[in-house]
């Protein structure tokens, strides 16, 4: 079930802090908050961006690294500094024309609960808070920031025949 799905996936829709990062934020002397990224993750959705998936990030997150970054990686859908997700997502639908069975969103914290479950596909890393791996049909066996973004988008590239070999794995994490 969670295989098949994969193969409808059009697009994808991230959290940052705890999904791209992990999480920590280190504080300058200045104030500005550092975060780190992975730079599998960065591989696989400069990868998807141009096998043609469509990409959005959505956080509550106001910082220009990480748009910066996101920017560098070819992602041109990028919602910050959110109290709310839910706009973000319905704009993101409308403005290319998507389904909610053709889009998958990761997220990590209670924030996310509701695109969770508006989204065709709720995934999250492994150490996402309980009510987020309750509310997902795959949970990562990679924590934020450790490339569960990378796993994610692998697998659905692999099962469209978009990787570079196509064997998304028995393994797969899903819940039965």
């Amino acid at each position: 079930m969670f295989l098949e799905k994969l193969k409808h996936i059009k697009a994808f829709i991230l959290d940052v802090d705890g999904v791209m990062t992990n999480g920590m934020l280190l504080v300058t002397e200045s104030g500005e908050f550092l975060r780190q990224f992975n730079i599998k993750d960065g591989y696989a959705l400069q990868l998807a961006v141009k096998r043609g998936f469509k990409i959005a990030v959505v956080s509550g997150a106001r910082s220009k690294g990480v748009e910066h970054r996101l920017r560098g990686l070819g992602i041109t859908d990028i919602f910050l500094g959110l109290d709310s997700k839910t706009a973000a997502y319905n704009e993101f639908m409308e403005k290319n024309g998507l389904l909610p069975e053709q889009v998958l969103f990761m997220g990590d914290d209670i924030p996310d609960l509701e695109l969770m479950k508006m989204a065709g596909l709720a995934v999250c890393p492994a150490d996402a808070v309980e009510e987020i791996k309750a509310a997902a049909q795959y949970i990562s066996p990679k924590n934020g920031g450790d490339s569960c973004v990378r796993d994610i988008i692998e697998k659905v590239l692999k099962i469209q025949n978009l990787w570079i070999s196509a064997d998304p794995s028995s393994a797969d994490g899903s819940k039965i």
